[in-house]
């Protein structure tokens, strides 16, 4: 059995807008659509969804991942993330000696009159390395398997610099566009 971890963490400045983004980071599916592709990504529940990772070439394995992930914010805005179960498509023979255990966290900081967003993201993987790759000197297995996943975790940063953003000012903007029921004016002739 093979151990694999990586981390990466995350440190981003948000520029102000008229909502905070705590306000937008209470919503979950918003934010999970925003740093996946939404043919990849399933609601199952109210805070559970099922990615469906692409298709991934380690060495002369083509697997396919498909991780259900527990998303919840708290109070203060802190987004939690976490894999409940994984099932592999083309590795089937894998399946019994795989374990993937996803955990991420994204808070956000005020720093003055800027927020910070500060974000940590572990991946475990345990599995039973198939007979072929056994051969491959540990240090040479295990380099390539933190590589492999690190690429998992640099892409998910990447989203979440980019996309993430540009998600959040659409919202922002969809927000001050939404009429407010308190500022409806009252038509002529009707009394309630």
């Amino acid at each position: 059995m093979r151990h694999f971890h990586v981390s990466q963490t995350l440190r981003m400045t948000v520029s102000k807008t008229v909502l905070p983004i705590e306000q937008y980071l209470h919503q979950p599916q918003r934010v999970i659509q925003a740093i996946t592709d939404p043919k990849q990504i399933e609601q199952i529940a109210p805070s559970l969804f099922r990615l469906q990772l692409r298709p991934l070439q380690f060495m002369m394995l083509k697997i396919q991942p498909i991780v259900d992930l527990k998303v919840w914010t708290q109070a203060d805005g802190t987004l939690h993330l976490q894999s409940l179960a994984c099932d592999l498509r083309g590795a089937e023979s894998l399946q019994k000696s795989f374990t993937l255990k996803l955990e991420g966290k994204l808070s956000p900081h005020q720093a003055g009159t800027t927020t910070e967003l500060r974000g940590k993201a572990d991946l475990e993987v345990q599995v039973e390395v198939p007979s072929p790759l056994r051969l491959m000197p540990e240090a040479a297995l295990k380099t390539a398997g933190s590589a492999f996943l690190n690429g998992i975790l640099l892409t998910i940063k990447y989203r979440l610099e980019h996309q993430l953003m540009r998600d959040y000012h659409r919202w922002v903007k969809e927000q001050s566009l939404e009429p407010k029921a308190s500022t409806m004016i009252p038509m002529p002739g009707l009394t309630s």
